[in-house]
C-alpha cells in the first residue's frame, strides 16, 4: 500500500509518519484486538505511537508489542501527576508495563489549570522529575498536552518557562473557527516553529460532540466521522499543515479508515469544501 510521508519530529532527529498512532484507542480492548491493530500499524508504517499512564489498559496492551518491535517504533507516554516523586512513580510504572527501559518522549498530560501548572513547574514538582529522567537516560525527550479553548495559551505559558520539545492540542477545521483559538494556536505555531519543537494535533475526526441521545457506538470523546468521504477531508485538511502531525482516532475499528485516507493525502481542501462539509454533518467544535 501507499506510503503515509514521515517528517522530522521536531529536534529529535526522528522521522515520524505524520500519522503518530494515538493508543488511547487501546484503553479497552483485548490483547487480540490491540495485536490485530499493531499490524495494521505495521501494514501502513506507522513508527510512532503516542500513549499515556491514564489511558486505561493501553501501555498494557503496547507491552508485548515492545518486547518483539521497540526498535520500530518512536515511543512516547504521559503522565497527569504533578509532583516529582508522583510522576517518578508513573514513569517506573510505565516502563514495567510497556516492557521497555527507555521512553523517547515523556509528556505532562493535559496541563490546562493554573494552579495544577504551579505545582508540576515549581520546587518538587514535576518537571523536576522530567529532567532528572532525560539526564539518566531513561527518557530521551520532554513534552506538554492538553486540550480546551486556553490550551494554546497554556502552552506557550510552558514553554516560557522550559524548552519542552513537544506539544499536542486539537486542530481541526471548526476549532480553527473560533477566532480566539485560531490567533492562539498561530502563535503557538510560530513558537514553535522558531524553536524546532514537535507540534501534534488531536481531533481530527471530530464531527461535534455526543449528542445527549446518541448512542456511543465509537470509544471517541466525541462522534466522530464514519464515511470514508467525510474522514478524507478532515484527515486531509490536518495533513495539509505542514507544521503538524495528526494523532489518530481513540477508535481501532476507525483508524484503518483515517490511515487509508492519510495515504491518499495530496493538497488540503479548499475552505469552500470545508464549509460545506460543516454543513452537511453539522460539525460544531469540541471546545467552546
Amino acid at each position: 500500500m501507499p506510503d503515509i510521508a514521515k517528517q522530522p519530529f521536531g529536534r529529535t532527529s526522528h522521522l515520524s509518519t505524520r500519522a503518530i498512532f494515538g493508543a488511547a484507542a487501546l484503553g479497552n480492548v483485548t490483547q487480540e484486538e490491540a495485536d490485530a491493530t499493531l499490524q495494521v500499524l505495521l501494514d501502513y508504517g506507522i513508527n510512532h505511537i503516542d500513549t499515556a499512564h491514564s489511558y486505561g489498559d493501553a501501555e498494557e496492551r503496547i507491552g508485548p508489542w515492545m518486547a518483539r518491535h521497540r526498535d520500530k517504533f518512536f515511543l512516547a507516554t504521559k503522565t497527569d501527576k504533578r509532583t516529582r516523586d508522583g510522576a517518578w512513580e508513573e514513569l517506573e510504572l510505565s516502563l514495567e508495563r510497556m516492557r521497555t527501559d527507555h521512553i523517547d518522549l515523556w509528556q505532562m498530560h493535559y496541563l490546562v489549570d493554573p494552579a495544577q501548572w504551579e505545582t508540576a513547574m515549581g520546587p518538587g514538582g514535576a518537571l523536576e522529575a522530567f529532567v532528572a529522567a532525560r539526564e539518566q537516560g531513561i527518557v530521551r525527550f520532554l513534552g506538554v498536552t492538553g486540550h480546551d479553548v486556553v490550551i494554546p495559551k497554556m502552552h506557550l505559558r510552558s514553554l516560557e518557562r522550559f524548552d519542552f520539545d513537544a506539544v499536542l492540542l486539537p486542530y481541526n477545521y471548526p476549532q480553527m473557527q473560533n477566532p480566539e483559538y485560531a490567533a492562539d494556536f498561530e502563535a503557538l505555531l510560530a513558537l514553535c516553529q522558531e524553536r524546532n519543537v514537535a507540534v501534534q494535533t488531536i481531533k481530527s475526526l471530530c464531527r461535534r460532540p455526543w449528542p445527549t441521545d446518541a448512542t456511543r457506538d465509537h470509544a471517541t470523546w466525541y462522534e466522530p466521522f464514519e464515511a470514508q468521504a467525510a474522514i478524507d477531508k478532515a484527515v486531509h485538511w490536518v495533513l495539509g499543515d505542514p507544521r503538524v502531525f495528526l494523532n489518530t482516532t481513540g477508535d481501532i475499528y476507525l483508524l484503518p479508515k483515517l490511515l487509508d485516507a492519510a495515504t491518499r493525502f495530496k493538497a488540503r481542501p479548499a475552505d469552500a469544501e470545508m464549509d460545506a462539509l460543516v454543513e452537511t454533518w453539522d460539525m460544531k467544535p469540541l471546545f467552546t
